[in-house]
């Protein structure tokens, strides 16, 4: 059964529903993020300023209907966040909660250039998994995008190469690479510079999206936030 996720109430399904997400990222445009959907954000279990307790009652009260934590190399804080959704959500059984979805950021190699990899929708549970959730970045094979890629894969979930703009080698050779090696989807809809209020960078934007759909890959949004806004990146 198609599930319509414009209008339901995405909070009951579970966080390694991966057809749920494919779903909402086929209808991510300009306007997604960060009022309606963010799929990038992080917590004081990596590099964040915000609890995920505190950051998960900023998506509440900005009314998000998707999002993902997407702590660096570990998910402590989906953890965390998943036990405040389920105390939320037996407290106040009629209110519309965010569906959290899992999430991580590992820090990978591809074409000797260092590029982030996200990963959503995956068992943290799977030991293929364990080498990524150790806090610290990967090393040696394990650090390679290939292996990332597929170590998230068979947890179950979905890849995107990460705001593939930012990187010191150019979109239109990571992207085409990253998608020999299987990788899902890219980061589209990013705030490159910061702005305020967050808006995605139209230039990258148009470029990474031309390039999905060559490739025939998911975009996605997220504001990559750090601070204590969910609106910023820092």
């Amino acid at each position: 059964m198609t599930l319509n996720l414009v209008v339901s109430p995405i909070n009951e399904l579970d966080a390694q529903n991966t057809q749920a997400l494919a779903e909402v990222w086929d209808t991510i445009h300009l306007e997604s993020c960060p009022y309606h959907y963010n799929f990038h954000m992080h917590t004081i279990c990596s590099d964040g300023q915000l609890t995920p307790e505190a950051l998960m009652e900023q998506a509440f009260t900005i009314g998000l209907k998707g999002m993902a934590i997407t702590d660096h190399h570990s998910v402590r804080g989906y953890r965390v966040a998943q036990r405040w959704l389920d105390r939320i959500r037996s407290q106040q059984p009629k209110s519309r909660l965010p569906h959290l979805w899992t999430g991580i950021e590992v820090t990978s190699q591809l074409l000797g250039t260092e590029v982030h990899i996200l990963g959503y929708g995956f068992d943290p549970d799977r030991p293929v998994m364990q080498p990524y959730l150790q806090g610290d970045r990967p090393s040696g094979s394990d650090a390679n995008a290939d292996r990332v890629i597929a170590a998230i894969h068979e947890a179950g979930g979905l890849t995107i190469l990460a705001h593939p703009a930012r990187y010191h080698r150019p979109a239109d050779e990571l992207i085409p690479a990253a998608a020999e090696i299987g990788v899902d989807g890219v980061e589209a809809y990013y705030a490159y510079n910061n702005p305020k209020p967050w808006r995605a960078s139209l230039k990258e934007t148009e470029k990474v999206k031309y390039l999905s759909e060559i490739y025939d890959l998911y975009t996605t949004c997220g504001t990559d936030t750090h601070g204590m806004s969910l609106l910023q990146r820092i």
